[in-house]
């Protein structure tokens, strides 16, 4: 049972909208958040995912403010995380109310092509904006603790997000060394996290009001970071899972006052059909979980209109970056050998990178910012160099496949071969069906690809009377429930 306190409920009073009931809000507080889950639309459409699990027996609600949400009923006996499409990637476990900030961040007509998450782990709205971005331009994702770096940096491989790099930095530091640089940015703040109760009903069993106005203070350092890195003309979401004014509305008339030449709201009250119930006066939502069932949030949208002083001087750029551009040659014999091994041509306007025995593809708006700051992650690991030619790496394959149908170098797993696929288990040849098994034998052996769901899971080796599994070992799984 969900634990309020006191103080909790006597100043949320004062906070709550006339038209909202304070017992409708404890009720609601009460009552488990509904499933849901985003369409990673990097592997597979919307339509195509719901056709499938349709069959499989799940009931799809669409979540009105993002076209690849949806609510799930109907399967309360599977666990989400251990589903057989969850692992390869093609959809997101997330709370409906988070898919919003990211739909206000692209909801203007252009589309931005360097874009900042300044914090981001898990992964949700990062792997969401990879998604709306459709693997093109530049997505920076910084995570400020270091444990959540390597989880954050696992949902970005898994969706398949290609145009990414990952930087662990305090979120304060971005108006320093990339002043001016991206056309948008997301900030959703750390915050007291009064909007979780549903998920988390001791989240506000020691609520203080002087923890609330701590953090405060670090979320007006961070939304001012974020703005003096942002380019004249870029939008800046700000947002919270939280629920009081002092972390939310009094964070946005902090950078307005701040800079009140230079911000200008930008009003989400059309951003769905029945935005409106939760839109505020200045144009932000402040998302009650009463009124969309949902977790509480806080979301608004405002505008650089012009560029402001900035803090402290560029920084000396840093010396030893540690990759050299691939030379013509090597470029060659690498893009020939993922052509004849899996037919994956590798993107053209991408860069391709040499760092000791490794190849990486680097997006290719990256390369202004080499020097500028740290990175932990960059791109794509394409391949490692071996003493006669070249061993892909999983990553890369996941990301840089196509519809696995329209490729002559993969081979289609029934429900159970896929499953033994992930669960790290050789396919034996005389298991396919007799027009797979044909396929097989006039396949000429060596490295191929293996698919689900007509989405690339992975490589095999070929062998003639089996596939040996070349799944990265720390991607195994003890347990992978079909859905089907």
């Amino acid at each position: 049972m969900v634990q309020l306190n006191p103080n909790f409920i006597s100043h949320i009073e004062k906070e709550l909208p006339a038209h909202l009931s304070l017992d409708e809000f404890i009720s609601i507080c009460d009552k488990p958040l509904r499933k849901s889950i985003r369409v990673n639309t990097l592997k597979i459409s919307s339509a195509e995912f719901a056709n499938i699990m349709t069959q499989a027996g799940w009931q799809l609600q669409p979540i009105p403010w993002c076209a690849d949400g949806f609510w799930i009923d109907g399967k309360d006996d599977v666990q989400l995380g251990n589903a057989i499409e969850h692992i390869q990637g093609l959809f997101y476990i997330q709370e409906a109310s988070s898919m919003l900030p990211p739909t206000a961040l692209f909801s203007d007509s252009v589309n931005p092509e360097c874009v900042l998450d300044v914090a981001s782990a898990p992964g949700s709205k990062t792997t969401q904006i990879a998604a709306l971005m459709q693997n093109n331009g530049l997505l920076v994702a910084n995570e400020y603790s270091a444990s959540r770096v390597k989880v954050l940096h696992a949902n970005v491989l898994r969706m398949g997000a290609s145009h990414t790099a990952l930087t662990h930095f305090d979120g304060r530091v971005f108006g320093e060394y990339l002043y001016e640089s991206f056309d948008a940015i997301l900030l959703d703040a750390p915050c007291g996290g009064e909007g979780t109760v549903r998920k988390d009903p001791l989240a506000l069993k020691h609520w203080d009001i002087e923890d609330v106005t701590a953090i405060s203070e670090t979320q007006k350092d961070l939304i001012e970071s974020a703005f003096l890195a942002l380019k004249p003309g870029g939008t800046l979401v700000y947002s919270t899972c939280t629920l009081s004014q002092l972390e939310n509305q009094h964070i946005c008339q902090f950078i307005q006052q701040r800079y009140p030449d230079a911000v200008e709201f930008i009003s989400l009250e059309n951003l769905f059909d029945g935005a409106n119930k939760a839109c505020t006066k200045e144009g932000f939502l402040h998302v009650w979980p009463q009124i969309y069932d949902s977790e509480g949030f806080f979301v608004a949208k405002m505008r650089k209109t012009a560029s402001v002083e900035r803090l402290k001087k560029q920084p000396k750029l840093q010396k030893n970056f540690p990759f050299t551009i691939a030379t013509e040659k090597q470029q060659h014999a690498l893009k020939h050998y993922f052509a004849d091994t899996f037919a994956i041509h590798l993107p053209q306007d991408d860069i391709i990178m040499f760092r000791d025995d490794e190849y990486w593809l680097f997006p290719a708006m990256f390369m202004p910012l080499i020097g500028k700051m740290r990175f932990q992650r960059i791109g794509l690991k394409l391949a490692d160099t071996l003493k006669k030619g070249y061993k892909a790496k999983h990553e890369a394959i996941i990301a840089l496949s196509t519809k696995a149908s329209n490729n002559p170098r993969c081979i289609t797993l029934s429900d159970t071969q896929a499953q033994d696929y992930l669960m790290g288990r050789d396919i034996a040849s005389n298991t396919f069906s007799a027009a797979m098994q044909k396929q097989l034998t006039d396949t000429a052996q060596g490295e191929m690809l293996v698919s689900y769901h007509n989405v690339v899971i992975g490589v095999v080796k070929h062998l003639g009377h089996r596939l040996k599994n070349n799944l990265p070992r720390d991607l195994v799984r003890d347990n992978v429930n079909l859905s089907l």
